[in-house]
């Protein structure tokens, strides 16, 4: 077992060095996994011709397991550091990804991903602790932030790659994602500090104790279940949506390149703006409205410059809710049990993702079959919406709870 400092016996120096490490690890991760990922619809369904229904459940089944298992990879990470999780989580994310690439079979698809759900378990919530340890407090939002450019750049980076890749092979875009993975991996193995990242050692039952009788914090985890369930809709309705209205698969990495580069080109602007005004959790609240919306116009889309309109909207929404949910969140955990905090709030992507991978491909094939084109969207649509009223009326409940020290700082 590795020795693990805490962060304050760590010089400065040492202290930003991890964090660097730890934010490259984050870009690999993230471009890794958007190479591959949103193409799996549209190598199954449209060239294979695989039920999209069937691709949702693979989706959902990964999502749900990962996130899931976070929870224990948070507590974990508490007990025993975060540095072997990384390592060996972006290790069994490789071979797994390379599984997905080379897949001939259902069965085959559905054991990469359960094996990419193991790996991302061990990673996820224990890379989260580890980067808040790592950072002064006062530099959480900020930094919460510059992450967010980071993965819109990895979220161009990874499709632009995978869309490139998959004109050749399939199995180059599973190779190519499994490489950014190897990556993180020798990265996170030679680099990356043994932080420890809980103010004090506890057992694994301790934290997640807290954790689970936090009412607040696991009300605010339910409430963004709604925003992942719309999140989840860029990597299995919209892909075949935008093949739907161009024929083309290179035309899903152009979907997810220009919702990226919106994305950085809004980030600074809009969330000055938006601080001007507005607190973390209103400004998750407007995000949410803004992705609500934009889902919706895409009932009425009829040609692909309709829908990058609605990507805008879906961009913008983005940008004001991912960087503030981190921040909210990190200011909700106890700090002797982050892990496993963060690892249970990864349960609103494990539900909530799970729920939106498995309508959105089961809304799509209905309403190819029957003629509706409306259905889907709409239903995404009133689902953000909803969300927004009840994270409204959380937030008029428990505001006092939010950190007033935590407000999202400008990104730079």
């Amino acid at each position: 077992m590795m020795k693990q400092k805490l962060a304050s016996e760590l010089t400065p120096q040492a202290r930003q060095r991890g964090l660097t490490v730890a934010l490259i690890t984050w870009f690999l991760m993230h471009a890794g996994f958007f190479l591959i990922i949103p193409l799996l619809s549209v190598h199954y369904v449209d060239d294979l011709g695989w039920a999209a229904a069937f691709i949702g459940i693979v989706l959902a089944v990964r999502q749900f397991a990962q996130q899931g298992l976070s929870v224990f990879g948070g507590a974990l990470a508490d007990r025993f550091g975060a540095k072997g999780l990384i390592v060996l989580g972006t290790l069994v994310r490789t071979f797994s990804f390379v599984l997905m690439g080379f897949a001939t079979t259902p069965t085959m698809l559905l054991a990469g991903g359960a094996l990419a759900a193991l790996g991302g378990a061990m990673f996820g919530a224990p890379l989260k602790a580890a980067v808040a340890a790592l950072a002064p407090a006062e530099q959480l939002s900020e930094l919460y932030a510059r992450i967010g450019v980071l993965q819109n750049l990895a979220r161009t980076v990874g499709p632009i790659v995978g869309s490139f890749l998959i004109q050749y092979d399939f199995a180059y875009v599973g190779a190519a994602s499994a490489s950014f993975f190897l990556l993180a991996f020798v990265l996170s193995l030679l680099l990356l500090p043994a932080v420890q990242v809980s103010n004090e050692k506890q057992p694994m039952t301790q934290g997640l104790n807290l954790a689970f009788h936090d009412r607040p914090f696991l009300l605010y985890t339910a409430l963004m279940m709604g925003f992942w369930f719309m999140w989840t809709q860029l990597s299995i309705a919209m892909p075949l949506e935008v093949k739907t209205l161009t024929g083309s698969d290179s035309s899903v990495g152009m979907l997810f390149t220009v919702n990226a580069v919106i994305a950085i080109v809004l980030q600074v602007p809009l969330l000055r703006l938006a601080q001007r005004f507005l607190r973390p959790m209103p400004m998750i609240i407007v995000g949410i409205v803004s992705m609500a919306f934009s889902l919706g116009m895409v009932a009425l889309v009829e040609t692909v410059w309709h829908l990058y309109v609605s990507v805008f909207f879906f961009a913008a929404g983005i940008v004001l809710v991912m960087p503030n949910a981190e921040t909210i969140a990190a200011s909700l955990a106890d700090p002797t049990a982050r892990g496993a905090y963060f690892g249970v709030n990864s349960l609103a992507l494990a539900i909530g993702g799970g729920i939106g991978h498995i309508a959105g491909g089961v809304l799509v094939d209905y309403a190819m079959a029957n003629g509706m084109h409306m259905l889907p969207w709409v239903t995404f649509g009133m689902v953000g919406l909803l969300t927004a009223v009840f994270m409204l009326h959380f937030y008029r409940r428990n505001r006092t709870r939010m950190t007033p020290g935590l407000v999202l700082a400008a990104a730079d």
